[in-house]
């Protein structure tokens, strides 16, 4: 059986003693934040978030192999693993073998490949027909078994019950409607099941960082960014019975940023953020990770 860290004993082994947080906090309206900078260029049709991500592949900058090839889809796998190095630490992409699972924003399917190597039946859906092509050409690529269809996340075209793991990492962030979405994943998920998710943590190092360097994030120009504290991404998981949130994502170099700035990141600033104790910057993750059961 899968385990994430929404169980007990999966916490402990999986999370190997980190500050892994169970958070039961007060209600907070997200719609409150727009003046905070939890929500960045918000717009109210799906059509301009489908725009945008069917025309940025995420990613992209990192490869000069021709997009679609096999060495394409290797650099996006090696680099996204490299920066990522906690998801297989907490992620058993081996341990739903015979299981449904589903990828809500599956991109070019490099998470739901691991999963299908590991013997999952799995189904991937993205709001960009572009990145549903890219999916389907990694998966015939490894001669993996898989279904894909292009599919808004806010309404997914499944029956209640039909899955025993919804992984959405980081689609939430994009999204028009993130209450929207995460009910919808909670709906598809058969009693439970277990829903991963992940968001952008607004009270972390990296975003204070972007600011005082002035250099922009990745997909900074997208049509809807939103970021969240752990308080406000729990109360957003509102419905499922158990949520825990895992901060994830601490500075590695960078290949991406060049010139001084790069310099300076790489060789000062990784190394000495961390130096410092874990129980110190534990909660300032650039990721916020939810493993829910329903």
């Amino acid at each position: 059986m899968g385990r994430v860290v929404g169980d007990r004993q999966a916490v402990h082994a999986a999370a190997d003693n980190e500050d892994v947080e169970r958070t039961r906090s007060e209600a907070i309206d997200l719609a409150d934040h727009g003046t905070r900078d939890s929500i960045v260029s918000p717009v109210t049709d799906i059509d301009d978030v489908r725009s945008y991500w069917d025309r940025h592949i995420h990613d992209l900058e990192i490869t000069r192999h021709p997009v679609g090839s096999r060495g394409f889809f290797d650099d996006l796998d090696n680099y996204h693993f490299e920066k990522l190095h906690h998801l297989p630490r907490l992620v058993d992409f081996d341990g739903y073998a015979g299981r449904r699972v589903l990828e809500v924003g599956c991109g070019a399917g490099i998470d739901l490949a691991r999963f299908a190597r590991g013997g999952a039946n799995v189904t991937g859906v993205d709001l960009a027909p572009s990145a549903i092509a890219l999916a389907r050409a990694n998966f015939e690529q490894q001669s993996l078994p898989g279904e894909f269809q292009v599919a808004n996340g806010e309404h997914l075209p499944f029956s209640d019950g039909s899955f025993d793991l919804v992984f959405a990492h980081g689609v939430v962030q994009y999204t028009t409607d993130p209450r929207r979405l995460v009910a919808e994943c909670r709906r598809v998920l058969k009693p439970g099941g277990e829903a991963i998710f992940q968001v952008y943590n607004r009270i972390s190092w990296l975003n204070a960082l972007s600011k005082l360097m002035k250099v922009d994030l990745e997909h900074e120009d997208a049509p809807v960014l939103l970021r969240l504290s752990i308080a406000e991404f729990t109360q957003l998981l509102t419905g499922f019975s158990d949520v825990r949130i895992v901060p994830e994502r601490f500075p590695v170099k960078s290949r991406l940023h060049r010139g001084w700035k790069g310099m300076l990141f790489n060789t000062f600033f990784v190394g000495t953020f961390n130096a410092l104790p874990q129980s110190w910057v534990r909660r300032f993750g650039w990721h916020l990770l939810a493993f829910c059961r329903k």
